[in-house]
C-alpha cells in the first residue's frame, strides 16, 4: 500500500514561511487524492488543506485561506503544502494523507475519514 511520509517541519519564527512535503513510499501519487490535517495538543485533528487527485481542485480551512497553498507533481510522487505568515496558533503536528476514493462532491475532501492512508506526521513549531 502507498504510504504518505511528510518533511520539512520545524522550528520557525511569527511570519516565517515553510514548506512541508509527502511522499508517497512506493512512488505512486497519480490518482490519488492528498489532505492535510494538524493537531495540538489537547485538541482534535483538523482540517488543513487538500487537493484532489486530477490536480484540478484545492480546498482550505478558513484558517488555511490565503496563506497556505496544496500543490502535487505527480512526476515527482510529492504533494506539498506550502505556509506562509505562519503565526504561533499554526503550531501542530502536521499529517498527510492519501485517498483513493473518489467523490464528485466537494466537501469529502474536507473529512479525515475520506482518507485511508496516514502518515507519521512532522512537528511545526510558530514561536512569537
Amino acid at each position: 500500500q502507498v504510504q504518505p511520509v511528510e518533511s520539512g517541519g520545524g522550528l520557525v519564527q511569527a511570519g516565517d514561511s515553510l514548506r512541508l512535503s509527502c511522499a508517497a513510499s512506493e512512488g505512486k501519487l497519480s490518482g490519488v487524492s492528498v489532505g492535510w490535517f494538524r493537531q495540538s495538543p489537547g485538541k482534535a485533528r483538523e482540517f488543513v488543506a487538500a487537493i484532489r487527485w486530477s490536480g484540478t481542485s484545492t480546498y482550505y480551512a478558513d484558517s488555511a485561506k490565503g496563506r497556505f497553498t496544496v500543490s502535487r507533481d505527480n512526476a515527482k510522487t510529492t504533494a506539498y503544502l506550502q505556509m506562509h505568515n505562519l503565526n504561533p496558533e499554526d503550531t501542530a503536528i502536521y499529517f498527510c494523507a492519501f485517498s483513493n476514493k473518489y467523490y464528485s462532491v466537494d466537501d469529502y475532501y474536507y473529512r479525515a475519514e475520506t482518507y485511508n492512508y496516514w502518515g507519521q506526521g512532522t512537528q511545526v513549531t510558530v514561536s512569537s
